[in-house]
């Protein structure tokens, strides 16, 4: 058995079982790729894909089993080797960081400065997506951490540290006639038109579902992922904005009114996480650090809508 074969392994799945794809990614030939697949079965003495013909249409239980192996083996191997980058070029590196708009606009600017300060030899890459595949990416180590709300804290098979909570805000055009309430109520709320954010981002289920609990239907006009698009629309007097606290900016949103809302919803806890076993390099180990310590200088500022985790 050796790693080339894992790899094809791992590789081809996550190519959707695509023979082409796989060896486009592993830069060898696609007959390549077949050969470490079929070595692998010989070897194991079970067939890891189902097949018609020459068709892969997926793993069998045996071969989810040996991926699931796969996967830690070459995981380990990864740590083997940044091992041995920590004693010969402690100094450099890539730091991937997988997170979401709002927490890479409005979070995370202090945090990259203040590493690239510490580490201004090691690159660092911003990925941005949906919590849902940031797991996924995190998983196939596609990123080193993710850094979001949704989903990283169901998710065994990674290591995960509370960063911090946060509750949400109300934004309005100064003048607004909901803003003359001292405290909305999610009746007042629903009796204009609504702007927040899409279903799995910045903690959407738990606004739907306050709502609900309240037996009440939101008049939701628009929805977006970026917070900066539901301020455009704000702007544009569409509706009222329900966005995170946090990416309210006091100097380059002057022009919009905020109200706390954090007595009207549940609290949510941004995590950073990494796949679990993972080895930390001390330039990785720093910017968790470093998150920590931002995330806690936001929550004594005392911002509305924001507290320690």
């Amino acid at each position: 058995m050796e790693l080339r074969q894992l790899r094809s392994l791992v590789t081809l799945v996550e190519s959707g079982c695509n023979v082409s794809r796989a060896a486009e990614r592993l830069f060898i030939v696609q007959s390549a790729v077949s050969q470490h697949i079929l070595r692998l079965e010989e070897e194991l003495g079970v067939h890891l894909f189902m097949r018609q013909g020459k068709r892969i249409l997926g793993l069998t239980e045996a071969g989810e089993q040996v991926l699931q192996h796969a996967r830690r083996v070459l995981a380990e191997t990864g740590n083997i080797l940044e091992v041995g980058r920590e004693h010969v070029e402690d100094s450099t590196g890539v730091l991937r960081i997988g997170t979401t708009h709002t927490q890479a606009r409005y979070v995370l600017p202090p945090v990259v400065t203040r590493f690239n300060r510490a580490w201004p030899r090691v690159e660092l890459q911003i990925h941005q997506d949906t919590p849902r595949h940031l797991v996924r990416m995190l998983l196939e180590e596609k990123v080193d951490f993710a850094i979001c709300t949704e989903d990283l804290a169901a998710e065994p098979h990674v290591t995960t540290v509370p960063g911090y909570q946060w509750n949400r805000s109300l934004i309005a055009p100064p003048g607004h006639p909901l803003l003359l309430e001292e405290e909305p109520t999610l009746e007042a709320l629903c009796a204009h038109p609504l702007i927040t954010y899409v279903h799995g981002f910045t903690g959407r289920g738990h606004f739907d579902r306050s709502l609900q609990k309240a037996g009440l239907q939101p008049h939701i006009v628009l929805t977006a992922a970026d917070t900066d698009v539901i301020k455009t629309y704000v702007r544009q007097r569409m509706g009222i904005g329900i966005i995170a606290s946090m990416a309210y900016d006091p100097v380059q949103d002057a022009d919009l009114a905020i109200r706390d809302l954090a007595r009207l919803f549940p609290w949510e806890t941004t995590h950073i996480a990494y796949p679990e076993n993972k080895y930390l390099r001390r330039y990785q180990q720093h910017f968790i650090e470093l998150f920590r310590e931002h995330v806690t200088e936001m929550s004594s500022e005392e911002t509305a809508g924001l507290q320690p985790a």
